[in-house]
């Protein structure tokens, strides 16, 4: 397991937020920002993390919904479900993404003049539920962005109009009550440069502390990932 720490980030509107930063156990691959779901940074999240350190990525997971409350983890209840939901319009989608950006320039996928380049690390983003539509949305607003991956993200079918400036990769269970697989077929003929892997699982089929935890989806998705890091950050 990789050396793992707690850092604080810096956005450009002046928020600060804290982050959860886990580096390989070995040589570095490339460079990776988690994000989160509606349930905050918590154990989940933090192994997912560790799994990518394992594999040879820098990662780190910053805490979004610090700019509300800090230190928020939640469970898979539907206590959970009901408070993580009331951080998502406090939030909004530009704040997070300010966030996102911080972490992206803290692993060095931006210089100091704001610009990204050959010479700067590779950095990716993937993001889970909420934090799926935001690795989308990193991947056509942000800068330093070279490959993004969500995982069953509902709100990427209402802006499935802005284009990617980044190789993306987007995962959907077919038996998803809360992501119609009409959604999933806007999103592909809207972007036809954008892949689209289906899954017979249902909503968070990643998540092994949840009940929709399929194993094989989420072993299946996880090397699709890591083999489309491999092209597109690694070396």
């Amino acid at each position: 397991m990789g050396q793992s720490e707690q850092l604080e980030l810096h956005a450009s509107d002046g928020g600060q937020i804290s982050a959860y930063h886990v580096r390989p156990p070995a040589s570095v691959r490339g460079r990776l920002v988690v994000v989160q779901e509606i349930f905050g940074v918590n154990a989940h999240i933090r192994r997912v993390a560790d799994r990518f350190a394992e594999a040879g990525y820098e990662v780190i997971a910053p805490a979004l919904f610090d700019r509300v409350e800090r230190g928020v983890e939640l469970d898979y209840d539907q206590a959970g479900i009901e408070r993580g939901r009331t951080f998502i319009p406090k939030l909004g989608f530009d704040t997070p993404l300010l966030d996102i950006q911080a972490a992206i320039e803290k692993l060095g996928g931006v210089d100091a003049r704001g610009l990204s380049g050959r010479e700067q690390a590779k950095v990716g983003v993937v993001g889970y539920c909420w934090g799926g539509s935001l690795a989308f949305l990193s991947a056509t607003r942000l800068t330093g962005v070279s490959a993004a991956v969500g995982y069953y993200a509902g709100q990427i079918a209402k802006f499935a109009s802005e284009v990617p400036r980044a190789p993306t990769l987007l995962h959907f269970g077919e038996q998803d009550k809360g992501i119609p697989l009409s959604d999933v077929e806007a999103v592909r003929k809207a972007r036809p440069d954008v892949e689209i892997e289906l899954y017979p699982a249902q909503h968070g089929f990643n998540c092994d502390a949840r009940g929709s935890f399929d194993a094989a989806s989420a072993e299946r998705a996880l090397s699709r990932t890591l083999a489309f890091f491999e092209r597109h950050l690694a070396g």
